[in-house]
């Protein structure tokens, strides 16, 4: 089983210094978080990572992927390559137009206009594929295979999962007694680089997921990546099918809990962040607060920080009081 090292998540930290935006956090006021239990905690603080290039922790790998490539002298003549027309596409466009490559990202041909738009703003080539994301993984694959463009990944690869565990750093270095990281889970690269970073500081991370999108919950019940339905009001930015090795691997460490979440604690969440602090946040960043919100297990006194990873959201959703 593949498994991500401390010393990946230090790489990729020197590889994106001064190539990413540091995270800003958010302290929270004593009684502004309506949880559902009773226990206090000591803190907590809102990592606001939806405000990282391209709306989402995502850029964070991608610029370690390309970064590396770079360094290393394996950028080919014909560009970096990538199905996903969400987070992820952005971020390796944004990525690759920053290094001067060619990127050409495959979507479906139901992908929302507004998405190609923002691809095709950060110079990428755009080719629609197929009615559903497999088709266009398809192509993307067989893109690569006869140009040799460099195929990246949303979330399945040690330079992806590294590069978004460098948020957990800058995480320690401003809140070096933090106690818990609490992060929402959809592939399992942002999972999987923050717990490996955190278990090197002896930090304990919560893996949030919405009920019906349990790729990590489903492997670590099962002991092995398997495939999982989807169907959440979060399954645009963490509807994966499957979780990744890596993310299995860091998710059987001590200090490692997996909590699910029902979609109407996710909406909840996401309306607490607009109502209180005029955040709006996607589905899938509101996910891990829900699971501040709900969890049944918090330690009087703890220090926790809360992963908000992406707001590419369409605002006029949130109720306006």
């Amino acid at each position: 089983m593949q498994q991500l090292t401390y010393g990946d998540i230090k790489a990729a930290t020197e590889r994106v210094a001064g190539r990413v935006r540091p995270v800003t956090l958010a302290a929270v006021e004593s009684g502004a978080i309506p949880t559902a239990h009773r226990a206090p905690f000591g803190q907590v603080w809102l990592a606001l990572e939806f405000m990282q290039f391209t709306g989402s922790f995502k850029a964070r790998g991608a610029q370690n992927f390309i970064q590396a490539h770079h360094d290393a002298g394996t950028l080919p003549e014909a560009g970096v390559t990538i199905a996903s027309g969400g987070n992820a596409g952005l971020a390796c466009a944004w990525a690759a137009q920053r290094q001067g490559v060619r990127a050409t990202v495959f979507l479906p041909t139901n992908a929302p206009a507004v998405k190609v738009a923002k691809l095709r703003g950060y110079g990428a080539e755009v080719r629609l594929v197929g009615a559903e994301y497999a088709e266009a993984l398809a192509a993307c694959e067989e893109f690569a295979t006869t140009t040799g463009a460099l195929a990246s990944h949303a979330y399945d690869h040690p330079l992806i999962a590294a590069g978004a565990g460098t948020l957990l750093e800058e995480i320690h270095r401003q809140i070096p007694d933090v106690d818990t990281v609490v992060v929402a889970v959809g592939g399992g690269g942002l999972f999987a680089g923050v717990a490996t970073a955190a278990r090197h500081h002896g930090i304990r991370t919560v893996a949030v997921e919405p009920e019906n999108c349990r790729a990590l919950k489903a492997a670590i019940e099962s002991g092995r990546v398997v495939d999982v339905p989807v169907d959440s009001i979060a399954a645009d930015s963490l509807g994966a099918r499957r979780t990744s090795e890596m993310a299995l691997a860091a998710a059987r460490h001590d200090g490692v809990r997996s909590v699910l979440v029902p979609d109407s604690e996710i909406v909840r969440a996401r309306q607490a962040l607009w109502d209180h602090r005029r955040l709006a946040v996607e589905h899938g960043a509101a996910t891990a607060l829900a699971g501040l919100l709900t969890a049944d297990q918090r330690i009087p006194g703890e220090k926790v920080c809360v992963v908000l990873c992406g707001a590419n959201t369409d605002a006029r959703t949130l109720i306006q009081p």
